[in-house]
């Protein structure tokens, strides 16, 4: 069995003329704080992972390393490009297979990308739409997966920074 945490980016700068390489965009001080809530209610409720696979974008890195910062043990964070904006899932299936041995993995990337991506685990065509900064678990049976995994749970970053505060 793999655990697999899909998280979508916390709150960054808007795209504008301040940031016109969209990759760029960091995250802001108010998403920078509530993922480190959120980083704390994941910790308060047992989550720890083995590696963080993380789109290559400043906010999603950026979003890695806030969760890693608040988990115990602190797991490596990899990138991967298949995770950026406009990757595909068989692409990002692709490169979990690189983390096969890995029994717990968190992926931060970007919607729609993210739900897309939550919603072939679990065997459903509609994607699952991901607000800033959302965490999900789906189990699976291996990496490749041989069938539909199992959504364990599913947290809204609201919910997630109460659990954080607490």
């Amino acid at each position: 069995m793999t655990e697999l945490y899909l998280i979508r980016h916390g709150i960054a700068e808007e795209r504008g003329e301040k940031w016109p390489d969209d990759a760029k965009r960091p995250l802001t001080e108010d998403g920078s704080s509530r993922l480190r809530k959120s980083a704390r209610a994941l910790a308060r409720i047992g989550v720890t992972v083995d590696v963080i696979v993380t789109s290559p974008l400043v906010r999603t890195r950026q979003t890695a390393e806030i969760i890693a910062g608040g988990l115990d043990p602190h797991p490596h964070i990899v990138n991967a490009d298949s995770l950026a904006p406009g990757g595909s899932v068989a692409a990002v299936l692709a490169d979990l297979e690189k983390q096969a041995k890995r029994s717990r993995i968190a992926l931060v990337g970007h919607e729609p990308g993210i739900g897309e991506l939550a919603a072939r685990l679990i065997g459903t065509r509609h994607p699952i739409p991901f607000k800033k900064g959302a965490v999900c678990r789906i189990d699976v049976e291996g990496i490749p997966q041989a069938g539909p995994g199992d959504l364990r749970w599913f947290l809204t970053p609201k919910l997630l920074r109460s659990v954080g505060k607490a």
